[in-house]
Order: C-alpha cells, then structure tokens, then sequence
C-alpha cells in the first residue's frame, strides 16, 4: 500500500528535487493515507481534527517561500549598507 501511495503522489516518471517538493510529496501522502481512515465509521473526529492539521501545515509550507525570501532580501541589504558603511 506505501507503494501504490508513492507513486500516486510522485508519478512514474516524476523527481522529488527540492525540499518543498518533499514536503508537498510527504504530505500528499499523509492525506491518502487519511483518506483511507476517513472510509470507516470509527475515529471520525480525530480524522477532521488531522484534516484541518493538515491544511494548516500546507498553508504555512507555502508562505515560508515568500518568508524566506523577504529574510534573504532584508539581510542581503543590511549586508550592502554595512559593506557601504565600512568603506
């Protein structure tokens, strides 16, 4: 079954390259496998508390790219104007 799940998620002729990828892969698998849960009856609750768990992860995945990359814009300044300032 982890099988079939990996490549439901990766495909026959798809790489996973970067760390997003494995995170998006990772948790696409995560909501197959729930997916699975949510077919039975029992654990109904706990299943829509993971759901929204995941969602929530999901979300913050995406906005730590633009996070990084304001982080990464502001040092790259503070570097430029130190650099300026020393010379």
């Amino acid at each position: 079954m982890i099988h079939a799940t990996l490549f439901l998620c990766t495909g026959p002729d798809q790489h996973i390259t970067t760390k997003r990828d494995l995170m998006t892969t990772k948790l696409s698998r995560f909501l197959i496998q729930l997916s699975f849960l949510v077919r039975s009856e029992e654990g109904q609750d706990l299943i829509e508390y993971a759901l929204v768990v995941a969602l929530v992860a999901f979300g913050a995945t995406a906005a730590m790219g633009t996070l990084a990359t304001k982080i990464s814009a502001a040092f790259t300044q503070l570097t430029t104007t130190l650099t300026t300032t020393i010379t």
